[in-house]
């Protein structure tokens, strides 16, 4: 029903209207509302709000398909730069940073001067690390002021401020010293130090620090924002809670779509064209690997000359490879990506999967010989099915977990190791074994 008054407050050109239903709303409804609007109803909202309330839609709206370039493009110059200095200065970059260079210099000429200077200085850190996802805007004080002057700041400070439950001490170096919270300010005695009550243990992450290993420890600690410091351990930012989100919808998003051989599953590709070119590269390299497993096949014709049922055993033995190797590899990139890697040798983690290779390959196996030799009413057939099972799924477990945690080793993203890759591999493995058994129980089968 708003949505529906909101269009129709826009079709009668009512602003009055507008601005009471609209601003009324949460920032990401408003969001989710604005992105639907045909461009000459988003002309009319440019003129409805002031560049601080169309800052707040701007920061809920999710880049698909260029559309900051393309609402930038809409507004005025002067009033998309206005707006962009309202912005929290990390969403700014964010932004900014879909934009070629000449247009986020034009912004950055027009934009208020200190906006623009802060937003200048996160636009040089590298993307994907602390200094690329953190905020300026932070609430900082002195050991040698009392809670009650510490109050004051944050009174003042509060509205501009990201976020207002740590408040970080630093001394005249500009160097973190402690840090206290909300709690620890409201509970204690106005007229206390801050020196008595800061807890000089702050937990911090490095400017140049991957943005995952920031994620991984916010998540660890519960944290609601963490300080971020370059070497000499000078404070330059916070990055808070509702960032490490983005990062860990990125991170997912980013490794399942390696997972699935597709280079970015969150591009929200709309024209057959474009999606299939950044298919075609891994479907290439898959074909090849196809066409090297039909070859082997080749190389044991004479075989399946001889024992013509072989053949349709080849799709089960390939099959259960490639599920066991795919199962393996999503436990292996998940412990790398919650840490359990690093605090395990590879070893001891390849051995577990081993065994666990081993008791499903030999559960599967004891079955399948019994299938086999009910439907086909031959033993020797059964159980070469049979070991050839338990030998493809131990190998193919070892395979699936094996791969990622060298990859992680060399400092690879594990997720390369794709679901499709890994199955291929594990194709041509469970061929080799298959084959390679049969030639061996030959004289049993004919």
């Amino acid at each position: 029903m708003e949505e529906e008054a909101l269009l129709a407050a826009l079709s009668s050109q009512n602003m009055d209207e507008f601005r009471e239903i609209f601003l009324e709303q949460h920032p990401y409804d408003q969001a989710k509302l604005f992105v639907k609007l045909e461009e000459e109803d988003r002309n009319t909202v440019y003129k409805y709000l002031s560049p601080e309330e169309m800052a707040a839609v701007f920061e809920n709206i999710e880049d698909d398909d260029d559309q900051y370039e393309m609402f930038l493009s809409e507004m005025d110059p002067t009033f998309a730069a206005n707006m962009l200095g309202q912005m929290y200065a990390d969403d700014a970059v964010d932004v900014l940073n879909e934009l070629d260079k000449d247009q986020v210099a034009s912004y950055l000429t027009i934009m208020d001067d200190e906006a623009a200077e802060e937003i200048r200085e996160l636009l040089h850190y590298e993307e994907y690390t602390a200094g690329s996802i953190m905020t300026t805007e932070y609430i900082s004080i002195h050991a040698n002021q009392t809670l009650h002057s510490a109050m004051q700041i944050l009174k003042n400070e509060a509205p501009n401020a990201e976020t207002i439950y740590y408040i970080y001490v630093i001394d005249e170096d500009k160097k973190l010293a402690g840090v206290i919270s909300l709690r620890d300010l409201i509970i204690n005695e106005p007229d206390t130090m801050i020196s008595e009550v800061m807890n000089e243990r702050v937990y911090t992450v490095s400017v140049a620090e991957d943005q995952e290993e920031v994620a991984r420890k916010m998540k660890d600690y519960n944290f609601l924002a963490l300080p971020v410091i370059d070497f000499r351990g000078h404070l330059l930012g916070i990055i808070t809670v509702d960032d490490i989100v983005d990062v860990i919808d990125e991170e997912a998003s980013d490794d399942y779509s390696k997972l699935a051989a597709i280079s970015d599953v969150d591009s929200n590709d709309r024209g057959p064209f474009s999606a299939a070119k950044k298919r075609l590269p891994w479907l290439i390299i898959l074909l090849f690997l196809g066409m090297f497993t039909a070859s082997l096949i080749g190389r044991f014709e004479e075989t399946l000359d001889k024992v013509a049922i072989l053949a349709v055993f080849i799709p089960l033995i390939a099959g259960m490879a490639g599920n066991t190797g795919t199962q393996a590899l999503a436990v292996a990139v998940r412990r790398i990506a919650v840490g359990d890697a690093e605090e395990q040798s590879t070893f001891k983690m390849v051995l577990r999967e081993a065994g666990t290779g081993l008791i499903t390959g030999t559960i599967c196996g004891i079955v399948v010989t019994l299938v086999v030799f009910v439907w086909q009413g031959d033993i020797f057939l059964g159980i070469l099915v049979g070991i050839s099972i338990l030998a493809t799924l131990t190998v193919a477990t070892i395979a699936g977990a094996f791969i990622p945690l060298i990859m992680h080793r060399l400092k690879v993203d594990p997720a390369v190791a794709s679901g499709p890759f890994i199955t291929t591999i594990n194709d041509i493995i469970s061929i080799l074994i298959y084959f390679g058994m049969a030639t061996l129980f030959m004289q049993y089968l004919i």
